[in-house]
């Protein structure tokens, strides 16, 4: 398959049984009482208003405020509510990653296409995508080869399966050479991407 992962996931679009799928998968949480049809409905009209502009903008407070970094990796909902975000039904639960030196993480929805929207907004078309769901548990260090990161074969890679009840958000390393950035030009360099960990901000 091509190298180029423009053409290899954006082109590609749920398969209908996906579809199909997302929506049972949904209706059988609102049955159990996770969360209620109006919640998910409201949910879902708060996040077409979110960008992951958003998610950048939580990023650059964690690079440039260690104390809201540890508050975030450790209780994301207080630290997100403490700087005016809120994570809520249909994601009730949100676990914070942070890259380091030594793992990489990289985030995926085997089952369908859950994703951390009340921070990054809707997920791309490639996330959705039955090539990406499947590829990259079995050979992520591939994959991210084709959205143009390569990791050390000395980094341990990590595959995070988001789902219903859990959703993943990936805390990008800082960039070297970004000591003098303020947050609005640290933000500027973290991209969707680079949150669900198949990219890595890059210096200017």
């Amino acid at each position: 398959m091509p190298h180029d992962h423009e053409k290899t996931y954006d082109e590609i679009r749920l398969p209908d049984e996906m579809e199909l799928l997302e929506r049972a998968i949904r209706e059988l949480l609102i049955e159990k009482g996770i969360f209620s049809a109006d919640d998910f409905s409201r949910q879902m009209q708060e996040s077409e208003k979110i960008s992951p502009a958003d998610g950048a903008k939580i990023v650059a407070r964690a690079w440039v405020d260690k104390n809201f970094k540890i508050n975030l990796i450790q209780n994301p909902k207080s630290a997100l509510a403490s700087i005016g975000y809120k994570v809520g039904a249909p994601e009730p639960n949100l676990a914070v990653v942070e890259q380091t030196k030594k793992i990489h993480y990289i985030v995926v929805c085997t089952l369908c296409s859950c994703y951390p929207r009340s921070l990054l907004g809707p997920p791309p078309e490639w996330y959705k995508s039955l090539e990406y769901r499947s590829r990259v548990v079995i050979n992520p260090r591939e994959v991210l080869e084709e959205f143009g990161t390569k990791v050390d074969n000395n980094v341990e890679i990590k595959v995070l399966d988001s789902t219903a009840d859990l959703r993943y958000f990936v805390l990008p390393q800082r960039p070297e050479g970004t000591e003098n950035y303020n947050e609005a030009e640290l933000a500027a360099l973290v991209s969707r991407d680079s949150m669900v960990g198949v990219t890595v901000p890059q210096k200017p």
